[in-house]
């Protein structure tokens, strides 16, 4: 299934777009997962055993609890295996202290596959960017290096070959183009991801769930700030078109929680909890549905900016849920038409919610 990744003058979006076209292993998802979780914790480098101790991480829940398959022969899945054995440590172990613990492991086995990890997927990710033949990368590790860091505008490049130490240079252009669209990008690694797996496992049910552990989704404070809104004037439910009172408040997410898997504030509005488990995992019908967000979404907006109790509850908010500063300083700057902020409100949301219909995700309209 295509997704639509959004472009960007001088980046090769078209190549990025088939980084994990024919993945016959996992090792290319979880490499790159890492990268971008490296990237917008503002990293520029980052070294070969850095990367694959998270990878190990990352797949930690899901081998470890759920004994998922990542692979014939897969080194990740026989690492964890290995320090399940060795660690004594609960399947939903705190991923730092379990980072820690893969750090500081000597486990000769442990270390045997780190170190096989490292063999292919570092050049293997970027191949769609690389015009080489079978042959071309029949070499040693050093002369690959040499041959791929020759070529321009990669999404990272190599330094001086070092083992486990070997480190990586993430690209300043598509740093940013990874900062900029981090939803989306994480949206289809996430597809991506899951389908493998699936594939992997066809009997097992409800994949998604298993990948990592779950996490309670705290919006008291979202709920907090739409009743201060409430105080000082009626809210309409999007869906029902009545009037919310605060004792059937319910946040929901536009986009299904499911698919973006974050709280970001311009995803989120009040509904009732009867509503809001009628949508359970669906998507609202765009031509019904995106102006009435947009109504009530600019009312707080325009509410925020003229009461300062309500500019105090927003700032709290945004703090867990407004995680880009671009999307603040685009969606809520002061003095916005409700034509612009339209606008950009719908540059923001339309993008992730196509991406979510082209994964699949049906769309849904309220009947009383």
């Amino acid at each position: 299934m295509d997704f639509i990744l959004p472009e960007s003058d001088g980046l090769r979006i078209e190549y990025f777009g088939h980084l994990f076209d024919n993945t016959s292993e996992c090792y290319k998802m979880f490499w790159f997962q890492v990268i971008v979780e490296k990237i917008l914790v503002g990293q520029t480098t980052a070294s070969y055993e850095e990367i694959i101790d998270e990878m190990i991480a990352d797949a930690w829940y899901m081998v470890a609890e759920y004994h998922l398959n990542l692979g014939p022969r897969d080194n990740l899945e026989f690492a964890v295996n290995r320090l399940v054995e060795i660690s004594n440590f609960k399947t939903s172990e705190n991923k730092a202290i379990l980072l820690e613990f893969i750090r500081n492991c000597k486990d000769p086995e442990v270390i045997k596959y780190k170190r096989t990890l490292t063999r292919n997927v570092p050049y293997r990710l970027q191949a769609p960017f690389l015009d080489m033949k079978t042959n071309d990368w029949k070499v040693g590790e050093k002369q690959l290096i040499e041959r791929i860091n020759a070529y321009t505008n990669l999404i990272y490049k190599f330094a001086q070959m070092d083992g486990l130490r070997t480190k990586i240079h993430f690209n300043e252009n598509w740093s940013e183009y990874i900062r900029r669209n981090q939803v989306i990008i994480k949206g289809w690694l996430k597809y991506n991801l899951v389908e493998y797996i699936q594939r992997r496992n066809p009997n097992v049910p409800g994949i998604i769930e298993k990948l990592y552990p779950s996490q309670e989704r705290k919006l008291e404070d979202v709920q907090k700030y739409w009743k201060k809104i409430m105080t000082i004037q009626p809210v309409m439910e999007i869906y029902g078109n009545t009037e919310l009172s605060e004792n059937e408040i319910s946040i929901d997410h536009f986009v299904p929680w499911s698919y973006v898997a974050n709280d970001e504030i311009w995803n989120l509005h009040p509904t009732t909890r009867s509503i809001n488990s009628a949508k359970s995992n669906n998507l609202p019908k765009w031509d019904i549905y995106f102006e009435k967000l947009t109504d009530i979404e600019y009312l707080s907006y325009q509410l925020m900016w003229k009461y300062e109790g309500i500019h105090k509850e927003f700032d709290k908010v945004k703090k867990k849920h407004l995680n880009s500063s671009m999307v603040e300083g685009r969606l809520y700057a002061p003095e916005l038409s409700k034509e612009k902020f339209r606008n950009r409100l719908s540059e923001i949301v339309l993008p992730v919610y196509q991406s979510a219909k082209s994964a699949g995700f049906r769309e849904w309209e309220y009947v009383r």
